[in-house]
């Protein structure tokens, strides 16, 4: 059956939203057969080669596998992105062609000489520093082609950190460091381009981005919208909560915030507005639960796995420890999109254009179980992440041929090795360029002198010391996939945080949560902004709306350094219960400040206290508990009985 022409404008509007705000998704598209079946057969041989390893282990030395990930890589960037925007995609330049042929040598270099390499520790020939300088001009180029100017620059601004950094004055010098050092920790180390970012790229993430590829092509996307319009499209407001649910379960799976927001968007903005919903409020709820797709577990967007491998932390823990602020940050959405209904009196989907949970789950709910599987082998199994991970994509085929509806035929098969691969490509180049940064950082101690510099501004003062954290994390992920925005803030921002006192595990997933939230956060919220333009609004207005929906996820890690007990961190039972019962009043209490919104509109002075107990409620203490009960009984109180009295008046007192 054949798309008709409505649809196909859709879809075209759809990927010049993507592209417009998304830099990664820019691919070439081949006229010429040959290179179409080229790049078809690099990208299937990169992701076959992970798979069997994930069950054999790598056939080469750490260091040449790492290698060998990022040269495939190379190679499909040059082949696929276009230097400029206004390059043709359907056709390769010679000058692409020959620097992915370029990107071969370093790897076999290192494969070649990997034993003289060891015994040299430390004291590179001319060979090395040739190889080193051409593989980091080549992962400068595909950096900048394929995330955008951003991060290439703030790498570049560190290589000439290491290299003139003595002649600053003050906490940030040190001693100096000539190219051909630098070109050993960028290219002989495992602290440099093929550090533990890349590590992850070439192991964990690629894996469960396969899988998030076969889910895709086995229907699972539709299965997602489908169950969240069952459950909740009915409901007051019923397309905005389909919209939060939906983005926020293929979020966590796909880790790309804006190719989210696009993705979801298309079909939950024009479904929003239809209700009644404005065109920004649209836009910003799509976004908002895009973007939190990435702290939600059990996948995160695939940071949990570099969080676990930098912490040398079990990646379950990080799991347990996410699930209640994420939960939190979706329920704070909710609660202003259901307030935002209440007060707008919008209704949601008739039942008769909905479909029905039981059908829904008949025809597709078997794809669930490869997800029940995962979760399974992740936590009980005892099996390691990259055993789990391929076995959960060998079960994704085997039940998706259950109903012929998602089986899936070789074409699709090849199909998902492909995209997989291909999607791998950004997250690996960000991993690799930010290589650079975390190479610098480790060489000239930068990481420790911004930490003790934050440290400084703040005065001993951790609530201090979290603004400016936070303010640093929003900037640097500022433009940036949340991969590498969650690298450079866990090397540069958290070490200030554990030098006071907090624990690791605690300020790695603030620095993370600030980091991802920077897609949403004006002058640069690139999330918001893809939302815009498939909304028709406008994009800081509606960044600024993402911001207030988000409000949650900016209260809540500040509320889980102070109190740990929020991350179900050495919590009895019974203090977790009362735990994650003050946490959800709380977060209601925040949705409705945020909509000044309760039995009918609030005055300010009555948002205002309201916004203060819900902090409170997040707050560790009985005492604290009790006063925000208070608040909210008294305002509950005199609403209740003034509406009684009055019927419904504009404000709970006069203005």
């Amino acid at each position: 059956m054949t798309k008709d022409r409505s649809d196909e404008q859709v879809d075209q509007n759809q990927q010049e939203v993507l592209e417009k705000y998304d830099t990664e998704s820019r691919f070439r598209s081949f006229d010429n057969r040959f290179l179409a079946i080229l790049v078809t057969l690099i990208a299937v041989g990169m992701s076959l080669y992970h798979l069997t390893t994930a069950f054999t282990g790598p056939p080469v030395p750490v260091l040449v596998h790492r290698a060998l990930h990022v040269s495939l890589v190379l190679i499909l960037v040059f082949l696929l992105f276009p230097p400029t925007k206004k390059a043709r995609r359907d056709r390769l330049p010679w000058y692409d062609l020959i620097l992915g042929l370029l990107s071969i040598p370093s790897t076999i270099y290192l494969f070649v000489n990997y034993e003289d390499i060891v015994t040299r520790g430390g004291l590179p020939i001319t060979e090395d520093i040739v190889m080193g300088t051409l593989l980091v001009v080549l992962v400068f180029e595909a950096g900048r082609r394929v995330t955008g100017v951003a991060l290439p620059i703030l790498a570049f601004l560190f290589v000439l950190y290491a290299m003139f950094g003595n002649d600053l004055p003050g906490l940030f010098q040190h001693r100096g460091y000539d190219w051909s050092q630098l070109a050993e920790q960028f290219y002989m180390t495992t602290e440099g381009i093929f550090s533990t970012a890349i590590g992850v790229s070439s192991t964990y993430i690629i894996l469960f981005i396969l899988f998030g590829a076969f889910l895709a092509k086995s229907g699972m996307g539709q299965l997602f919208n489908d169950l969240a319009m069952a459950l909740t499209g009915k409901s007051r407001g019923g397309p905005a909560k389909v919209s939060v649910i939906a983005s926020g379960f293929l979020g966590s799976i796909n880790g790309s915030a804006i190719a989210n927001t696009v993705t979801t968007g298309n079909f939950t903005i024009p479904l929003m507005k239809k209700i009644g919903y404005n065109r920004v409020f649209a836009g910003a709820v799509e976004s908002s639960a895009s973007v939190g797709g990435q702290i939600l577990p059990p996948i995160m967007g695939a940071a949990a796995f570099i969080m676990a491998e930098t912490l040398g932390v079990p990646y379950t823990n990080i799991v347990l420890i996410a699930i209640l602020p994420a939960l939190l940050f979706y329920l704070g959405i909710l609660s202003q999109v259901h307030m935002r209904a209440t007060k707008d009196n919008l209704s949601g989907i008739p039942r008769a254009e909905l479909p029905k949970l039981s059908d829904v789950l008949k025809e597709r709910g078997h794809l669930l179980l490869p997800i029940l599987f995962l979760v399974y082998m992740l936590f009980f199994s005892g099996t390691t992440i990259l055993f789990s991970a391929a076995s959960t994509i060998i079960v994704t085929i085997i039940i998706s041929s259950l109903r012929k509806t998602t089986r899936m035929n070789v074409k699709d098969l090849i199909d998902a090795l492909e995209s997989g691969a291909r999607t791998t490509v950004s997250v690996a180049i960000a991993c690799a360029t930010v290589g650079i940064i975390v190479g610098v950082s480790s060489i000239t101690g930068f990481g420790l002198n911004l930490a003790n510099a934050i440290v400084a501004i703040g005065g001993e003062s951790l609530f201090l010391t979290l603004l400016f954290t936070m303010v640093a994390c929003i900037v640097l992920g500022m433009g940036m996939p949340s991969i590498p925005a969650y690298i450079i803030t866990a090397t540069m921002a958290a070490p200030a945080l554990v030098q006071l006192g907090i624990e690791p595990i605690v300020a790695h997933l603030f620095v993370f949560y600030f980091g991802i939230f920077a897609n949403i956060t004006p002058p640069v919220a690139l999330a918001a902004f893809a939302a815009a333009g498939l909304s028709g609004a406008g994009p800081m207005r509606t960044g600024f709306q993402a911001l207030k929906l988000a409000l949650a996820g900016f209260v809540v890690p500040f509320m889980f350094v102070y109190n740990d007990a929020l991350l179900l961190i050495d919590t009895t039972l019974a203090s977790g219960i009362l735990v994650i019962i003050s946490a959800i009043i709380g977060v209601l209490m925040l949705g409705i400040a945020a909509e000044r919104y309760f039995l009918y509109k609030l005055h300010f002075l009555f948002s205002g206290l309201m916004a203060a107990g819900g902090i409170l409620f997040l707050m560790p203490g009985m005492m604290t508990d009790a006063i925000a009960l208070a608040i909210l009984a008294l305002i509950f109180a005199i609403q209740f009985i003034t509406k009684k009295r009055q019927g419904t008046p504009q404000y709970s007192t006069a203005s």
